[in-house]
């Protein structure tokens, strides 16, 4: 006899993170799912790592409350989760006297929005980013912006909420629900059942946080059978760290589908450039295009004219879920709002579709009206007496002074081991996150966590490393050892085994 869950979630990018570990505060059974073989690989995993201020989501729609709802939130959660998160400020900046109307615009918008934002002169816009191209206008400036580490902040509230009791299944992909009556299944029921390529689950509710495949899980439930998730493909340079350094995020002028190729600083000191934004048919096509390149090249030194291609290090692509659910309450037509509802079709069910930006910056918020809409439902929801909301970070080995270095590898002499140059991460770094509450078992599972492989030798130093330590924590052979799961070992053979 099956034991069902109470809740299903499906997906685990940030939303689907938040959502589980604000559902861990209650005495509820939960079941994780995860196609891939680590969390945050897709949407979540490939971003501009900005948490937005608010001010350009179009005024009373579902985008706008859950962006400055969410915003206020990120300060506690990086405290109680120990993730890094700094509010830096934003700008929108107009370049000629042809882009400064485009500011009163957001201004209006921005207290629609109840987000405080103010214009400065060009002069200022100087003072305050001296590399900013000298034909600047002015711009607007949004204090209650942010830059993240979506990759941490993902991680940290995933790892609280298995702390907290979730059981998280990676490499289990939702492939159907089961509305059978034999299998007390149906619209009417009490349990909904889904189907995965690890077996058959069910609970009383399914929350349906699957990012760029939300719209296919709605159809797979009879639902919205209009709604269509369009992926919205957004390339990036990734500059070497030190070399161009912005104070803020710096916007352009936004445009109707995009919010404009940006220039900005990173927790990790690099400067990240780009995105563009094209629509593609194919949900997992992240290659980056010539044409894109040049795009958000131009694009970028419009805003910083002595960015240098000299120092790009990196290129990467990330796809956006763009959907087409109308925002029903907007003064104006307007078709990019998020979905977060239990349809009255189908019972046990919650959509969370459209997450596009600012689903980061909103992450928390969604997931505090998930919470509502099942308390609102009839769900009984209890309070764990022992629920824990804190989750402590391991040891970054660069952000200690030498006296803590020195202690921690007293304790640990794997602390004293340099395993990748660039980035400065050591050996006890990485079997702390191999043995973490979610284990880091792939190289890409190792460098989201610790940061190994991003710098400029882009793992070509680190990597035979990494694949030995892994092997030799998990008990597996070499040739076992992925970059991101199956199909894409490092190792084909080992030497001299050759016929």
């Amino acid at each position: 006899m099956y034991q069902p869950y109470d809740v299903i979630i499906i997906g685990a990018g940030i939303v689907g993170a938040m959502t589980a570990r604000f559902l861990s505060r209650y005495a509820l059974k939960i079941l994780w799912i995860e196609k891939e073989s680590d969390i945050c690989t897709g949407t979540t995993g490939a971003n501009s790592a900005l948490v937005h201020g608010g001010y350009d989501a179009m005024p009373k729609s579902l985008k706008a409350e859950m962006n400055v709802r969410g915003n206020a939130m990120w300060d506690a959660l990086s405290e109680e989760l120990d993730f890094a998160f700094a509010r830096i400020g934003t700008h929108v900046v107009a370049i000629g006297e042809d882009e400064l109307p485009a500011l009163d615009e957001l201004k209006a918008r921005s207290d629609l929005n109840g987000v405080p934002t103010e214009i400065i002169a060009a002069e200022e816009m100087r003072r305050r980013e001296p590399l900013i191209n000298p034909e600047v206008s002015g711009a607007l400036f949004c204090p209650s912006g942010g830059i993240c580490d979506p990759w941490g902040a993902t991680i940290a509230a995933a790892e609280n909420a298995v702390q907290n009791g979730v059981e998280l299944r990676l490499n289990t992909e939702f492939q159907d629900f089961l509305w059978e009556p034999s299998k007390i299944q149906s619209p009417k029921s009490k349990i909904v059942g889904i189907r995965t390529n690890q077996g058959d689950f069910y609970g009383r509710w399914v929350v349906n946080a699957a990012g760029l495949f939300a719209d296919e899980v709605m159809h797979k439930a009879g639902l919205r059978p209009a709604f269509e998730i369009t992926p919205r493909r957004g390339e990036y340079y990734v500059m070497d760290r030190n070399q161009i350094q912005t104070q803020t995020v710096l916007f352009p002028v936004p445009t109707k589908v995009s919010k404009g190729i940006l220039v900005t600083t990173t927790l990790h000191g690099n400067t990240l450039v780009g995105p563009n934004a094209e629509e593609i048919d194919d949900k997992t096509d992240v290659a980056v295009t010539a044409a894109g390149m040049r795009e958000i090249w131009d694009g970028a030194r419009k805003l910083i004219p002595s960015l240098d291609a000299r120092h790009v290090i990196a290129v990467f692509a990330g796809l956006r879920a763009g959907g087409n659910a109308p925002c029903l309450d907007c003064d104006e037509a307007y078709h990019k709002d998020f979905i977060i509802e239990i349809p009255a079709q189908v019972q046990g069910l919650v959509n969370l579709g459209g997450m596009e930006s600012p689903a980061l910056t909103a992450a928390p918020a969604i997931a505090e009206r998930v919470v509502a809409l099942l308390r609102g439902a009839g769900e009984p929801l209890v309070e764990k007496a022992d629920w824990n909301p804190r989750r402590e970070a391991r040891p970054v080995f660069r952000h200690l002074d030498h006296a803590e270095q020195a202690a921690l590898v007293a304790r640990d002499p794997r602390y004293g081991h340099i395993i990748c140059r660039c980035e400065y991460v050591t050996e006890g770094e990485i079997v702390a996150e191999i043995h973490a509450p979610i284990p880091a078992t792939t190289y890409d599972a190792i460098k989201r966590r610790t940061w190994l492989g991003t710098g400029r030798c882009l793992g070509g130093f680190d990597m035979p490393r990494v694949v030995d330590i892994l092997a030799h924590e998990l008990g597996q052979d070499p040739l076992e050892i992925s970059k991101k799961g199956a199909g894409s070992e490092f190792l084909v053979r080992k030497t001299k085994e050759v016929a």
